[in-house]
């Protein structure tokens, strides 16, 4: 995927809970088109700069920028995707994607003709009027990321979106997903505590650690994307993962 001019920025975000630091000096760039995995362990902070960059909270300092734009703590501009789907079971899949349209009082029927073409590009042609409970977890979360597209449909944060699913359904989700993202463009940053995912999926990996958690490094994976299961036993593969296992090792 071809990436263009800096779309999101995070510029020195620090944020503190009871007198001390989550997370501290935090600085970061989004691509347009790109994708970047937020790789650390539990506890570091990355939920908190989720809810910043989202515009959920404001940071004690530091500013968020969305196409040059101050959007420090003003949410609506930004996609922010929960680990699990959300999907309301009383409603069908077509009302559950166009509810981010209905919330802004979009008319249903025109929320619905908005949403209709997309769901073709996303694998869910034919599920529409189907409740949640009726499909598996990988469509549910394919459903999930659908909704999130019509919030906002340039920049996504999505929170552990694979991690609810069992090995063979992640491995044709993660396929999947690449191939819808090489379609729509939509530039995004994900938490993963998983590294082969960050691996897979990502075009740059950004590690944050310590306390308060800071980004310590910053991994660039060259290899073209959609990356196959092949691509787990390229020698690249193997080196990246020895490199983050190392630096994860040294935190």
């Amino acid at each position: 995927m071809e990436q263009g001019q800096t779309i999101l920025e995070a510029k020195n975000i620090t944020h503190r809970y009871e007198q001390e630091n989550i997370i501290e000096d935090i600085s970061l760039s989004l691509q347009e088109g790109e994708i970047i995995g937020l790789l650390g362990v539990s506890g570091v902070g990355k939920t908190t700069l989720f809810q910043i960059l989202s515009g959920l909270l404001k940071p004690g300092s530091g500013q968020v920028l969305l196409k040059g734009q101050d959007i420090t703590g003003k949410a609506g501009h930004v996609s922010y995707m929960l680990q699990k789907d959300m999907l309301l079971p009383y409603r069908t899949i077509e009302d559950n994607v166009a509810l981010p349209l209905i919330i802004r009082r979009t008319k249903k029927k025109d929320a619905r003709e908005k949403v209709g073409p997309e769901f073709e590009a996303f694998g869910l042609e034919g599920m529409q009027k189907k409740y949640p409970a009726q499909l598996s977890g990988g469509m549910r979360q394919r459903a999930a990321l659908l909704r999130t597209y019509m919030f906002a449909n340039e920049v996504a944060l999505l929170d552990e979106p694979f991690s609810a699913l069992d090995a063979i359904t992640k491995n044709e989700m993660y396929q999947w997903y690449l191939n819808v993202m090489e379609k729509i463009r939509l530039s995004t940053i994900f938490i993963t505590h998983d590294i082969d995912e960050a691996i897979l999926l990502s075009d740059r990996i950004l590690i944050l650690a310590g306390r308060p958690g800071r980004l310590t490094a910053e991994i660039p994976v060259k290899s073209r994307k959609p990356r196959g299961q092949e691509f787990m036993l390229s020698s690249e593969f193997i080196e990246l993962k020895r490199y983050i296992l190392k630096l994860l090792k040294k935190i």
